[in-house]
């Protein structure tokens, strides 16, 4: 006998087999995008070796790169989400002239992640214990760029005797969160995407196939390469987080700093951020703008013999916009003593 199925349940059968086919063939592009990125990163590890070494400090490898010979040694502190790679071609300019050290911080490039709290004091020690073991002597220009900047004053601080010289490029304030606290919460700014989420963009292949889309105002053009194959990692994400969340105990163990007559160069931009690309108001973006100026200007008071020096043409990634600058700054240091 002959059953005819009514055109309701007809319809609502190839509903459900069209919904049903849509989500398989969902699942299989989302595991295609995961195992794509998965083959990806692997051979990535094979096209991008480390050109440094890679040092056994705190329970974890340290990558360091060396380039040039004699002394003094300059050493260069990236600031938050840059790494090694950030500084381009300043080192290699500088290597013409002396010793030079890039490196990456725990979880960032390709250092392993630390079983340490990402705290300034112990960036600092790590550092300076990668660097007695792989017999690289001071005396020590250091170069901080941003939070890096914290970092270099920090390690002036705790080894003094080994420090000649600073340059501080853009660098955080130590009163910066002190002072910026209240003006974003009056924004409501959120800061960055969580780990989480980024880790995830990472793992599911979208930064390797929407890099455009997603890393647009994020990472320049000629970055975008390197910062999918080697720094987009969910272990850099976590560090960058772990890192924003203890600035506030370095800015206390820097805080009303004097390094006495170790000379410090202070680069800092001419250009106004661009506050409106992260959500803020021009009059928030002016307040803010002031405070970080401000506390440029404040760095002075750390040192008998500091110069504040202004980079007209660039915004904060000095070392991008102006590195001529950056690389002028150092020598003329060196020249001098």
């Amino acid at each position: 006998m002959h059953t005819t199925i009514p055109a309701s349940k007809r319809k609502k059968f190839r509903v459900t087999t069209f919904i049903i086919r849509l989500f398989c063939t969902m699942l299989l592009l989302i595991g295609a995008a995961f195992c794509y990125e998965w083959f990806a990163s692997s051979q990535a590890k094979m096209n991008f070796p480390p050109p440094g070494t890679l040092v056994q400090v705190g329970g974890y490898q340290l990558h360091i790169h060396k380039q040039g010979s004699g002394s003094p040694t300059i050493l260069m502190e990236a600031g938050s989400g840059e790494t090694s790679l950030s500084w381009r071609d300043i080192p290699t300019e500088l290597a013409k002239h002396a010793t030079v050290v890039t490196y990456d911080r725990a979880g960032y490039a390709w250092s392993e992640s630390a079983p340490t709290e990402r705290t300034g004091a112990n960036i600092v020690k790590e550092l300076h214990s990668a660097l007695e073991k792989e017999n690289i002597r001071g005396p020590y220009v250091m170069v901080g760029h941003s939070l890096g900047g914290m970092y270099v004053r920090l390690f002036a601080q705790t080894y003094t005797s080994e420090v000649q010289s600073l340059v501080l490029i853009d660098a955080r304030p130590e009163d910066d969160e002190k002072n910026t606290k209240a003006l974003l919460e009056q924004a409501q700014f959120q800061g960055n995407p969580p780990a989480s989420l980024l880790s995830l963009l990472k793992v599911s292949g979208a930064f390797r196939l929407f890099p455009d889309f997603l890393l647009d105002g994020l990472v320049a053009k000629q970055d975008r390469d390197t910062f999918v194959n080697v720094i987009a990692t969910p272990s850099f994400f976590h560090a960058k987080v772990e890192e924003a969340f203890h600035a506030h105990s370095t800015e206390d163990a820097i805080r009303g700093q004097n390094l006495g007559s170790i000379p410090v160069r202070i680069i800092a931009r001419g250009r106004l951020q661009d506050y409106a690309q992260a959500g803020l108001s021009a009059e928030i973006g002016q307040k803010l703008e002031s405070i970080w100026q401000s506390g440029q200007r404040n760095m002075l008071n750390i040192s008998e013999d500091s110069q504040l020096i202004t980079a007209t043409r660039s915004g904060h990634m000095i070392i991008h916009d102006e590195p001529e600058l950056v690389v002028k700054t150092i020598l003329e240091l060196i020249s001098d003593r």
